[in-house]
């Protein structure tokens, strides 16, 4: 089969049965090209994406910076290892320590789930000294697949099947700040959290809450570490989400939106946390390569110089606009939960039908905890197609009410 054969969506799922592991749920449809908020199959059916690459694509597909940058790097300097200095790579740890607010460091690697692992190992390089590891987490979370950071997530569901987990890890209930307090211990070296979970229902935190886990970080010497794997990057109208609060964490953890739709993860740290991480300690051979980092520039480039900070608040007012009227008429909505452009629409009924139905019907939406319809839309999608996929979804909500 040579490679530039093209191939109906039917046979890449023939191939795909017979030679990939099965370890994911997909969807009858093989895309082949994407632009902006929009994807082809390769029928050449044309699909409205409110949740481009499960919040990667923060800023569409194929973003022309990011392609042009990376168009640039490949034909330059592919990889070298971390053992040279490279610009991009230097570049962009400025960037990102810069917006913190408090002057991080950078640590560079490929996924979510690393960057949390990582993060974790340095909550524990810094409390060694003390005798401190453990590390607290909440309720709903979720902080990725390897084995540190699947046992950081406080879900059952995803522990099953692969136990025992890693010692070292209290869970505590999400929102209850005593709870918290409870799981404290003279062991305890960090809390680790997301500001607003993700997968665990786009779950905004209660007032006072992530000020208070700041406060008891301070009271006990230990590091907040905020996961921000999904929330980064101006997800929320704010370059890091716990900027909408009057909080700074310790460490905090990015992946997913960070280099435009390439692969790529990564920490900040305060300067006196960072400085734990020496030569030997951690590492990541690809972590912080050449084209990711041109990538990545080229994704905050292009959310500083088309204003889309100020968009994602303007497309969550959108959004809460449409949900809350819908939820007026639809009474299998039970709440509406929306950050900037990062939206959740909880239903009284399994959310799985809606996501096929809005498939048939050209969206592409998530669903989440059985019954939390996830949107992550691109920051730079434009209020028609905002309607356009608010349309469709309302259109099958009702449809699905009155059935």
């Amino acid at each position: 089969m040579m490679a530039t054969e093209t191939l109906s969506s039917e046979q890449v799922i023939a191939l795909a049965k017979q030679y990939l592991i099965g370890n994911y749920t997909r969807y009858p449809v093989c895309l082949v090209r994407g632009s902006g908020s929009w994807v082809w199959d390769a029928e050449g059916n044309r699909y409205l994406d409110f949740f481009p690459g499960w919040g990667c694509g923060l800023i569409g597909h194929c973003p022309p910076r990011v392609v042009q940058a990376v168009q640039e790097q490949v034909a330059t300097l592919i990889h070298v290892p971390n053992t040279w200095y490279t610009e991009p790579q230097v570049l962009l740890a400025k960037e990102l320590g810069e917006r913190t607010g408090f002057g991080g460091m950078a640590f560079f690697c490929n996924s979510g789930t690393e960057a949390n692992e990582a993060a974790i190992k340095l909550a524990r390089l810094n409390g060694k000294p003390k005798g401190k590891y453990k590390v607290v987490t909440l309720t709903g979370s979720f902080h990725g697949r390897t084995m540190g950071a699947l046992t950081a997530t406080a879900q059952p569901k995803y522990h099953a099947g692969v136990e025992p987990m890693l010692p070292g890890f209290n869970y505590a209930t999400y929102g209850d700040l005593d709870a918290v307090a409870k799981a404290i211990d003279g062991e305890t070296c960090a809390i680790l959290l997301e500001p607003i979970q993700g997968e665990g229902g786009v779950n905004i935190p209660p007032p006072g809450f992530l000020e208070g886990i700041r406060e008891l970080c301070d009271k006990h010497g230990l590091l907040m570490i905020l996961d921000e794997v999904q929330t980064g990057m101006g997800r929320t109208g704010q370059w890091y989400a716990y900027q909408n609060w009057a909080i700074q964490p310790d460490i905090v953890t990015l992946a997913k939106a960070l280099a435009g739709g390439v692969a790529m993860g990564g920490l900040v740290a305060k300067p006196e946390v960072a400085e734990k991480l020496k030569p030997g300690t951690h590492a990541a051979t690809f972590g912080g390569n050449p084209i990711a980092a041109r990538a990545a520039l080229a994704t905050i480039e292009t959310i500083e110089q088309d204003g889309l900070l100020e968009r994602a608040r303007h497309i969550g007012a959108i959004f809460q606009h449409r949900f809350t009227a819908l939820q007026q008429h639809c009474p299998i909505i039970s709440a509406v939960r929306i950050c900037g452009a990062m939206i959740g629409v909880e239903l009284k009924i399994d959310g799985t039908p809606v996501v096929q139905e809005c498939l048939r019907k050209g969206l592409l939406i998530n669903c989440t905890q059985q019954t939390v319809l996830r949107l992550l839309p691109a920051l730079n999608i434009i209020d028609e197609e905002i309607d356009e996929g608010c349309n469709i979804l309302a259109d099958v909500l009702q449809n699905l009410r009155s059935s």
